[in-house]
């Protein structure tokens, strides 16, 4: 007789499985484990992941509507490469969805935008010391997370699912370049302008900073992935 405990623990369990096999799989992409073109089969992905082939392929289906991968007919799947015509299309929308966010944000009561405000000041803070000691990793970490909070807090959620997906797609190009360009100082200082104007409840300034923070880094990255040949990230 079937034990209707076990069916519930196992619809319960199903989910994280998928949800592990899917942060580990997307996890592998954007930090180049399984890199630009790479090709293989769902089997071989989750031997490497080591991870059963059921939650794998339902991870692979979710990507693929992300564009991160490709599943291809009878040859396997492949992981999508970005180039530097892509990149721009990417900061695009990203400058779009987050001047949109701080905007939101600022039109926020006085007490809420203020608690946004401080977390990103705090995050801010963690950047500025993490450059004072030459340590880019943190720094692109607490970056991330910045303009992560900035999306998340705006209370759009569609807003935050296109943000996570340009953002999965564009951070292989930005981690290969982050030695490669300028110590990002002014960084640091655009981040504060938008925090400040959202503090103040200031929203047209508040996107506006926003818009001039990325295209500030679109126009640096953009060039030197030109100017390094590189056309599939």
């Amino acid at each position: 007789m079937l034990d209707m405990r076990d069916t519930a623990e196992a619809r319960t369990s199903r989910p994280s499985l998928v949800d592990g096999a899917y942060d580990a799989l997307k996890d592998a992409i954007r930090n180049n484990r399984f890199s630009p073109g790479y090709q293989g089969s769902e089997q071989e992905i989750a031997i490497q992941l080591g991870m059963s082939r059921t939650p794998v392929h339902e991870a692979i289906i979710r990507l693929q509507e992300e564009g991160l991968v490709r599943v291809l007919p009878r040859r396997g799947v492949m992981v999508c490469a970005v180039s530097p015509d892509d990149m721009r299309e990417i900061y695009d929308v990203i400058i779009a969805l987050e001047s949109a966010s701080a905007e939101l944000i600022a039109a926020k009561p006085a007490e809420e935008r203020g608690l946004v405000a401080d977390a990103l000041d705090g995050l801010n803070r963690r950047m500025q010391d993490a450059l004072m000691v030459e340590d880019l990793a943190a720094w692109a970490a607490d970056d991330d997370k910045f303009h992560q909070h900035l999306v998340e807090k705006s209370g759009n959620r569609r807003l935050a699912r296109l943000f996570h997906t340009v953002m999965d797609q564009s951070h292989r190009a930005r981690m290969i370049t982050l030695r490669l360009r300028p110590k990002p100082t002014e960084s640091v200082v655009q981040h504060q302008a938008i925090v400040n104007a959202i503090r103040d409840g200031d929203g047209a300034a508040a996107g506006n900073r926003a818009k001039a923070h990325r295209v500030t880094a679109r126009d640096a990255l953009l060039p030197l992935l030109v100017q390094l040949g590189m056309q599939n990230l």
